[in-house]
């Protein structure tokens, strides 16, 4: 994985016009940050009302004919890529194409047998970035911002396209790393589209649960759960384009599964001390924050009445002590009105933060 500084070589200016297909969420989101960027912006959308939303907040302008873009964004479903990008292709002969899906090798293949000639000038992209919300007024020209940007050259590309592509992860406040098509999807069905399709059999599982059970529900649950309640007709299509590599993943997963539910039914206490370590050793290898290595960190809990004005007290407090948050979560007591704030601080300041809350009144332990 690279920054796309290093790949290919090709140097371009991003000076517009861009036009983006497709302006729901993430593509009004890319025209807007083109927009504030200075950068004329043309809108497509099969459906008009879109592009009325989108150009009413200012993201640009309908594409009229004569327009020449500079580059293509294609913001389409997954089971549309190929196909609107071969279009764009051919709409468009002088402009780079590129796009915004969550998978790269399948669109990459079908540009290549439905349009040989043109497949140099069509580099692929993935912001690693999105919302639960969608439409063009769920949109914000700072989305991208800090996010990585999955840039994904194929051999054919014309590094002049590579660099473009490039450029407009950057024009959008992203992190743009360079990736194969290939590398991307296998790297995809590993962060993402299998741990979805897990969450998603476990939530199953809850659906048809007794009601008593559920009100033994906790955050754990939750954070496990938290994906599955995404669009299944999207996930759907996302995990279709990816099949091979979540095939691949799938297949692996259940050979352990068979092998923890062995482990389970005989007993066999080693065999699952393996497994619950391998799992997690593979929360150590997440990165930390804004990329770097994991830090030692600690969780404080809190309690908070659930009232107005409890939730700022408790992070003025807490700023008081100099400690920075790292992260919060926030659970809710089922039974009081009250809700459990974990405050995920830095290790060697733990002590520090819990004795400044509790010498104001918290309640906190660790």
């Amino acid at each position: 994985m690279r920054t796309t500084g290093d790949a290919g070589g090709g140097q371009s200016a991003l000076t517009g016009p861009v036009e983006v297909v497709g302006v729901g969420l993430l593509g009004t989101s890319v025209a807007l940050a083109c927009a504030a960027a200075g950068i004329d912006v043309l809108l497509s959308d099969s459906v008009a009302s879109h592009v009325r939303t989108a150009s009413g907040l200012g993201a640009g302008r309908r594409r009229k004919p004569g327009d020449t873009p500079q580059l293509v964004v294609v913001a389409v479903p997954p089971a549309h890529l190929g196909e609107v990008i071969t279009r764009a292709l051919a709409d468009s002969p002088d402009a780079v194409v590129t796009d915004v899906g969550s998978v790269k090798a399948s669109p990459l293949a079908y540009v290549r047998e439905h349009s040989p000639d043109d497949v140099r000038r069509y580099v692929g992209g993935h912001p690693m970035a999105g919302s639960e919300r969608s439409g063009p007024l769920a949109a914000t020209a700072t989305l991208f911002e800090g996010r990585p940007w999955a840039v994904t050259p194929h051999p054919e590309a014309d590094p002049a396209a590579t660099a473009l592509a490039g450029e407009l992860a950057a024009v959008c406040g992203a992190v743009p790393l360079t990736l194969s098509p290939e590398e991307h999807d296998q790297a995809v069905a590993r962060t993402s589209h299998v741990p979805h399709l897990m969450a998603a059999l476990v939530a199953g599982r809850l659906a048809v649960a007794p009601e008593g059970h559920l009100g033994l529900s906790g955050q754990g649950v939750r954070d496990v759960t938290r994906v599955a309640a995404g669009d299944p007709g999207l996930y759907g299509q996302i995990v279709a384009g990816n099949a091979r590599a979540v095939t691949e993943l799938l297949t692996e997963v259940r050979a352990q599964l068979d092998e923890m539910i062995t482990a389970v039914g005989t007993g066999d206490a080693a065999t699952l001390d393996v497994l619950l370590k391998e799992g997690q050793a593979g929360t150590r290898a997440i990165p930390g924050k804004h990329g770097g290595p994991q830090t030692a960190q600690a969780t404080i809990y809190v309690t908070v009445p659930d009232e107005p004005g409890n939730l700022a007290r408790l992070f003025a407090d807490a700023g008081e002590s100099g400690v920075n948050i790292e992260d919060v979560r926030i659970d809710h007591d089922p039974g009081r009105p009250v809700g459990v704030m974990e405050l995920i601080v830095a290790d060697d300041a733990a002590d520090r933060m819990q004795a400044v809350l509790e010498s104001r009144g918290w309640v906190a332990h660790r």
